[in-house]
């Protein structure tokens, strides 16, 4: 190949919906900004990001399904589950050398991407303007790893992002780049689905080398944003809904929206958006569930506790996740005020979406060993990961709904990423971990029913604990699961009259309200309604419900 050029730079087009697509399919050479001077190549590029999911969700993916099937854009498709992950001995070794040496002589960028060449880790070309490309590609993809990591590129971090760049870069680019004549085109690359680190560099990678990018996410994440402002400012369009990724279609879907059906859709999306404070039945079913607890007063706790979820302060709804303000609170002894203290158990106890007990334990400790099945589900950086634990054959809730599943799942994670719970002596945090994990498999069917019953906007599910130690002792893993329920969002309310610890026992006390009363009452029975207060209690429920 007979060049003119040395160099090769390459410049983000400003496209728009409308002609990103007449753009993509044009050849280099026709492309806005395409031009030759003083032995530098100058090409325009395509990076396009298509952020959550229209109204029509049909469309959308028959849309994904023909650019890579259908239509002649000769794209090639990336996503977690479509990158080929195999990488061969000599390459790992490779790296891992380049690796020593850094540790050793504390390489520059530029020498520790001329050490990678010369190990032969870096995408071959015949053109020598375009290995000098790949070259500058890797080096500016090690200064973002320099910047955004702690240490640079002494963060332990460094290898699996190596590793995954090169191999994935090797086994999907490898004979792209090898005779490609810049004039004409570049690799087209469609990423969909969500990312990890190692993704996030291996975009950022593709983008420097001059690969035309068209990024879909139907979760809303944007992965290229934080890549620095020379691809911020490219093309983004928003779709008004945010949703998991559905695995990439294999095939067409064979329905199509009426127009009366997408006029509904526009209606409610414009009446029930994230963050309007309407909210339709179960809109938020998909969302992932997570809590802030409140700090309250005595009095306040029962004004609180009958409000709707969207009513208390900093209830959110944001990026397919929804911030429940729950209340976590112990109240220690009984009112002077005996018939006021009695009217508050009985009114939040009697409920619909309460469930008072009464009689302890009521967990079962788990006595099996689950840490290979917690050090299974944990993803690279050491956290747990929501899909793995759900794919477990351990995990007993494949019954529920979806997103009920990946809220329960990420309350899960969330629990065990920071324990909140007391250790025993000797108990290493590992081990602390793995407890909270293999109790929180073991949810009591009456809470799981109240879970299931819980739309997220409206009324909270509520746990209310009477513990007057007559009938038996709170034990370790009551408390593991009542962790569980308030990252999830519920509340709960704990009375104990004698003023004794309970919870205390197990649990940090930070995490709740403690309120003393002005009498401390030991062996205190708890007083049931009288059958007609019962009565006009849930006949004021059903009026108010409109039953």
């Amino acid at each position: 190949m007979n060049l003119s050029y040395s160099q090769i730079k390459t410049h983000i087009l400003k496209v728009t919906n409308e002609n990103w697509t007449s753009h993509l399919t044009k050849p280099n050479h026709e492309r806005d900004n395409y031009r030759e001077e003083q032995q530098t190549l100058h090409i325009g590029q395509i990076v396009a990001r298509f952020l959550g999911v229209p109204l029509d969700e049909d469309e959308y993916y028959n849309r994904l399904f023909d650019l890579i099937h259908t239509e002649n854009a000769g794209l090639i498709l990336l996503s977690e589950e479509h990158l080929d992950k195999t990488i061969n001995n000599q390459q790992f070794q490779a790296i891992q050398k380049v690796l020593n040496i850094n540790r050793e002589q504390d390489l520059s960028i530029n020498r520790f991407a001329a050490f990678l060449d010369g190990e032969q880790l870096l995408l071959k070309s015949s053109s020598p303007s375009m290995h000098r490309k790949i070259r500058e590609a890797m080096i500016s993809m090690l200064k973002l790893f320099s910047e955004l990591e702690p240490a640079g590129l002494k963060n332990q971090e460094i290898r699996r992002v190596l590793v995954d760049v090169i191999k994935w870069s090797t086994n999907h680019l490898g004979t792209e780049l090898k005779d490609i004549d810049p004039k004409m085109a570049m690799p087209k690359i469609l990423w969909y689905g969500n990312g990890k680190k190692s993704h996030f560099y291996f975009l950022y990678y593709l983008i420097q080398i001059g690969c035309d990018i068209l990024y879909f996410s139907p979760s809303g994440e944007d992965l290229p944003a934080k890549m620095g402002p020379v691809v911020q400012e490219s093309f983004a369009h928003h779709y008004p809904e945010k949703k998991r990724p559905e695995p990439f279609p294999q095939e067409k879907r064979r329905r199509s929206a009426t127009v009366a059906y997408r006029a509904s859709r526009e209606i409610e999306t414009i009446l029930n958006h994230e963050g309007s404070g309407l909210y339709k039945p179960w809109q938020l079913r998909d969302y992932t569930p997570s809590s802030v607890t409140l700090k309250t007063t005595y009095d306040e706790l029962f004004i609180l506790i009958k409000e709707k979820a969207m009513i208390r302060p900093n209830f959110e709804v944001k990026e397919g996740r929804v911030m429940i303000p729950s209340v976590f609170s112990k109240i220690q002894g009984v009112s002077r005020n005996r018939k006021e203290y009695w009217d508050r158990i009985q009114t939040i106890s009697q409920y619909d979406e309460s469930l008072l007990i009464r009689r302890f334990p009521f967990t079962n400790s788990v006595n099996n060993d689950f840490r290979f099945h917690y050090r299974n589900a944990l993803d690279r950086e050491g956290k747990l990961d929501p899909e793995k634990i759900i794919a477990g054959h351990y995990w007993r809730y494949q019954q529920l709904p979806g997103g009920l599943q990946n809220g329960i799942a990420m309350a899960i994670r969330n629990m065990c990423e920071r324990p909140r719970i007391k250790p025993l002596s000797s108990e290493s945090e590992e081990e602390l971990k793995i407890y909270l994990f293999s109790q929180s498999l073991q949810i009591p069917p009456s809470i799981l029913k109240l879970m299931q019953q819980f739309d997220y906007s409206q009324d909270v599910p509520k746990i209310i604990l009477y513990n007057n130690e007559l009938n038996g002792t709170m034990v370790r893993s009551d408390a593991a699961l009542l962790l569980l329920l308030n990252q999830f969002g519920l509340d709960i309310v704990l009375y104990n009259p004698p003023g004794h610890n309970d919870i205390e026992n197990f649990i940090e006390e930070d995490l709740y309200d403690v309120h003393w009363l002005e009498d401390v009452v030991f062996e205190q029975e708890f007083k049931e309604p009288s059958f007609l207060k019962k009565v006009l209690f849930q006949g004021l429920l059903k009026n108010l419900k409109g039953d």
